[in-house]
């Protein structure tokens, strides 16, 4: 008989990364049981067509239900309930895009007596008709008037802020801005004091990335070019700690720009220099045409993962630099939650390939990081994501850089 999924102990960060073939998800349950859910999307992925990936476990459900669901099996046996929903501490928007927080454009169809009086029925929100929230965070609460992307519609927007309008009527719903370069602002809630060395820290939002000296610069100001940016650029990111392990997030973190010259500005290549080494990346933007060299080296990590909705994440320049020894040396794994079977077909004889853990090929995989007390060693262990039953189809030991 396979073996299931462990459940979280206490003393564990773990890190689970959802597999919908819709959006992306991340689920943090961190050492004293605090959880943190960061982005809850859904997206009409299926129109992309032959560019679409496996929709698991399978399209009756969208995807906010299926994230859910998926939470509530995996959430600590002791995890506070309101309402009789089980109370998540932090929920986090890395940025307003519909695969990350949902949209009210589509799929959001009204029932009679709704969860959430106002609100569309997709993402965030149609997971909070079974969950409940303590805080949300998001990069422009209150007024929203800092930078913002010109170029796309506010309906990612006016979808979270009916969200957040439901949420506290409901469920006492506190709603914060997120702070350049703050150093516990998403922070442990059940029992810190039981907990040695833990941190999240804020490195990047609205354009501002933290320091390695602790100072705030803010990338938008240095370069008058991205003075109007996208959505992705102004995203959310952070660099949690646990002992002498590291992990790196920055939602779609990604841009760039060219000026009158031909002279190119890229984010990404800005923001590295102020990048450690760490153990675990997530790759920016679902590795969609990403990740220059730079970063790539700031952060060497040992485990690359990604959220994966779409045949053009991963693309396979990206791969090739994660992959290229030239740019920083040793062992490397790649996780994304999935690289579809068409995509290994063409790829199985490229050099990048025998890095990719082969449980994520074909329908996909949750990856879930689990870090023991003290960060010397942590694992990445591969669920799988075609039904409910929480099957392992791979787990992988590592030791941490330190």
């Amino acid at each position: 008989m396979a073996e299931t999924f462990s459940p979280w102990r206490k003393g564990e960060l773990q890190v689970h990364f959802i597999h919908t073939g819709v959006a992306e998800s991340i689920l943090f349950i961190l050492p004293d049981g605090t959880t943190m859910l960061v982005d809850c999307g859904d997206h009409p992925a299926l129109t992309r067509l032959d560019l679409a990936v496996p929709v698991v476990p399978d399209p009756g459900r969208l995807a906010g239900d299926w994230i859910a669901r998926y939470i509530r099996r995996v959430l600590p046996a002791d995890t506070p309930v309101l309402n009789g929903r089980p109370l998540i501490d932090h929920m986090v928007l890395t940025h307003f895009h519909q695969d990350h927080c949902g949209s009210r454009m589509w799929q959001t169809r009204k029932r009679e007596n709704d969860p959430l009086p106002g609100c569309f029925r997709s993402g965030f929100a149609l997971a909070a008709e079974t969950l409940a929230f303590r805080d949300a965070y998001d990069r422009g609460w209150p007024d929203y008037s800092g930078p913002h992307d010109t170029r796309f519609p506010a309906d990612e927007l006016e979808h979270m802020r009916r969200l957040y309008t439901a949420l506290a009527e409901r469920d006492g719903l506190a709603v914060h801005r997120l702070e350049p370069g703050a150093v516990g602002q998403l922070c442990l809630r059940r029992d810190p004091g039981a907990v040695r060395d833990f941190s999240i820290v804020n490195i990047a939002v609205n354009g501002c990335v933290r320091t390695r000296d602790g100072r705030v610069r803010d990338l938008l100001a240095e370069c008058p070019l991205f003075a109007a940016t996208e959505e992705n650029g102004l995203s959310f990111g952070m660099l949690v700690r646990y002992g002498k392990f590291s992990l790196y997030s920055a939602g779609d973190f990604s841009g760039k720009r060219t000026d009158e010259t031909g002279r190119e500005f890229d984010l990404e290549e800005m923001f590295a220099p102020e990048l450690p080494p760490v153990d675990v990346a997530k790759i920016d933007h679902h590795g969609h045409w990403t990740m220059p060299e730079p970063l790539v080296r700031a952060l060497s990590a040992r485990v690359w993962t990604a959220c994966v909705w779409d045949q053009l994440h991963v693309v396979d320049p990206v791969m090739e630099r994660l992959a290229d020894r030239s740019i920083y040396s040793g062992p490397r794994t790649f996780f994304p939650t999935v690289f579809p079977a068409e995509r290994c077909r063409v790829a199985r004889d490229l050099p990048f390939f025998r890095d990719v853990a082969p449980e994520v090929c074909g329908k996909g995989a949750h990856v879930v990081v689990t870090v023991p007390p003290g960060g010397e060693t942590y694992s990445v262990t591969c669920v799988d994501a075609a039904n409910e039953e929480m099957r392992v189809l791979g787990a992988y030991e590592y030791r941490s850089r330190g």
